[in-house]
């Protein structure tokens, strides 16, 4: 399984795959970056439906640094270095086969893509200079810049990026990327052994090459134009139903980003130069080091171990941002929802009334409004308000009424039991809840526990410091609920992933699978904005997950760095090359 849930804690685009790490969704008090794997929209988004970034708190506008004399002098002698927090990678930075978006962060600093995606949403173009799609919306062509180089200087050409898509057909990938989902034509008999190539995928000349897919699919353009892999270096080794040996190269990326891999340390930092073959040329800042080590971010802002941290937009936040004379600050809303993840494997959360009405029962209002000092609000769908697919219309707000609760586990038949436990077939209703350690699930945990012991359900919650643990025991299925927020959502159906990348299994609704397909079968925004308003009305109804919060963020950057831009879809990932410390 893949996880594709985060915090607010890691920091830039890696490609268009939706890998990510998992962690508590709460609202951080504060992280050390903001995570922004990217989808896309698709080729016909207009720029009218491209959202706006939210005001943060007590924030409507960027806040500029008041006096850089006050910046602590160790931030003040780096010269060609930046850093910035991130939670310990796994060190598989292999694009595609990645275990996590802090893998995925790091990568995004190494590859580059051949589409990626403006602050508006709208696809454009990086490695590919442009493309042509068919007027039946089938076959996409793209035609890559001339003289593209690896970091190490060796030619990236098509057959490159037909190698790339071919090893995501092959029998033995069990990655996260959505390509497959594409059904590029020959794709599932390569998959199956009876053809040895892909047959829609076609090599034109070295810097022209095409896909054609079985049908129209509105995310295609993006999910064809993600990263792409050297086949001297990642296929040398390719034999079709093998491809184990690529975990060997994780640690030891080729890529073609703005930096390369300098040195990776485990649990303290991961070290970058800047690339001298990157096709926009060498980025201005040499080095940029990922500083993994667990610590208070706050801490690190202020005594400049840091350059950049988001924080849950607060007034106390922004006020002690301000205080501190130095950092320059963004008012940001990402394109995220937080939720809690069911295990619809386990008999009382099959029951929709029961999934219902812990919803009914939680105060969702009181965890991640309230306590977040209004730097939050309340989720219902899976999409963000800032989404152009956003309604409201036909939603249920589910707001807080225990009564209600009560009433839809009466229907669901769990009685009132001894100790007040209600019970169903001589079997307690339990809640077994797995969180990140921060001071959000803290609060989660005080309020849950009230809410349902009201209810009359035992609740269990089980806290863990290190994320690798959380998933692991999220993977052994030993959960009822888990606190989780997506990773960033372009495209709209970016917001289902969960259920396609092997995170969740078990809810099985044909109406559901129609209504996604029926939705990337057009490039029609407003023939597929209705349709994922039946969706959301669909998910809204079932909860097969249960939703939380939308996050309001802000982002403190130490006032040197020069040409830092935020963009809703992608964070900083397409101003980073162009950073520079004044």
């Amino acid at each position: 399984m893949r996880k594709n849930a985060i915090v607010i804690t890691s920091l830039l685009l890696t490609g268009s795959l939706l890998l990510s790490a998992c962690a508590n969704n709460s609202n951080n008090e504060s992280s050390s970056a903001n995570n922004a794997a990217a989808g896309s929209n698709s080729t016909n988004v207009e720029a009218t439906t491209a959202p706006e970034i939210v005001p943060a708190g007590a924030l409507s506008e960027p806040f500029t640094a008041t006096d850089l004399s006050k910046l602590p002098a160790v931030a003040q002698k780096r010269t060609d270095t930046i850093i910035v927090g991130l939670t310990d990678p796994s060190g598989a930075f292999t694009p595609y086969f990645q275990q996590s978006g802090y893998d995925g962060n790091v990568s995004s600093l190494l590859y580059a893509s051949l589409v990626t995606v403006d602050d508006k949403g709208v696809p454009t173009p990086e490695l590919a200079e442009s493309w042509d799609v068919s007027d039946d919306q089938l076959t996409y062509t793209f035609h890559l810049r001339k003289d593209l180089k690896f970091s190490d200087g060796s030619p990236l050409t098509a057959d490159d990026v037909a190698f790339t898509w071919t090893i995501q057909y092959d029998k033995s990938y069990d990655g996260s990327s959505q390509l497959p989902s594409l059904n590029v034509k020959g794709g599932k008999a390569y998959k199956e052994g009876t053809s040895p190539t892909v047959e829609g995928i076609k090599v034109i000349d070295p810097q022209t090459i095409s896909a054609t897919l079985e049908q129209p699919n509105a995310t295609a353009l993006v999910q064809l134009g993600s990263n792409v892999l050297s086949k001297a270096y990642y296929g040398k080794d390719y034999k079709i139903g093998n491809l184990e040996y690529i975990k060997k190269l994780h640690e030891k990326p080729l890529g073609d980003g703005p930096y390369k891999l300098e040195k990776f340390i485990p649990g303290q930092e991961v070290r970058f130069v800047a690339n001298e073959n990157y096709f926009k040329g060498k980025p201005k800042t040499e080095h940029f080091i990922y500083k993994t080590t667990e610590g208070d971010v706050w801490q690190f802002v202020e005594t400049g171990e840091v350059d950049y941290a988001s924080f849950s937009a607060t007034d106390e936040n922004i006020e002690k941002l301000k205080a501190l004379g130095f950092v320059n600050i963004i008012p940001y809303t990402p394109s995220t929802y937080g939720y809690l993840q069911v295990n619809l494997k386990h008999e009382q959360l099959k029951d929709k009334l029961v999934r219902q009405a812990i919803v009914y029962g939680l105060d969702r209002q009181s965890i991640y409004v309230d306590a977040a000092q209004g730097a939050g609000s309340i989720a219902n769908i899976p999409a963000s308000p800032i989404s152009w697919s956003y309604t409201e219309e036909g939603i249920n707000p589910y707001k807080y009424d225990p009564e209600k609760a009560k009433q839809l586990l009466d229907e669901a038949g769990w009685t009132v039991g001894a100790g007040g436990i209600r019970e169903k077939d001589g079997k307690p209703l339990s809640i077994h809840y797995l969180g990140s350690k921060s001071k959000n699930t803290d609060i989660f945990i005080a309020v849950a526990k009230e809410n349902f012991e009201a209810l009359g359900i035992e609740f269990q919650p089980e806290v863990f410091a290190d994320f690798n643990s959380l998933v692991s025991k999220v993977e052994g299925g030993d959960y009822d609920l888990v606190s989780f927020s997506t990773s960033m959502l372009t495209d709209p159906s970016d917001g289902f992933m969960q259920f396609f990348d092997g995170e969740i299994t078990d809810y099985d609704n044909p109406k559901f699978l129609e209504l996604y397909n029926k939705a990337l079968a057009t490039t029609d925004i407003e023939a597929r904005k209705a349709v994922y308003k039946e969706l959301y009305q669909l998910f809204n109804d079932e909860l097969p997950i249960i939703f939380t919060s939308y996050k309001k963020t802000v982002y403190a950057y130490n006032g040197r760095i020069e040409n830092l831009s935020v963009s809703p879809f992608i964070g900083l990932a397409g101003s980073l090359p162009t950073w520079s410390l004044k």
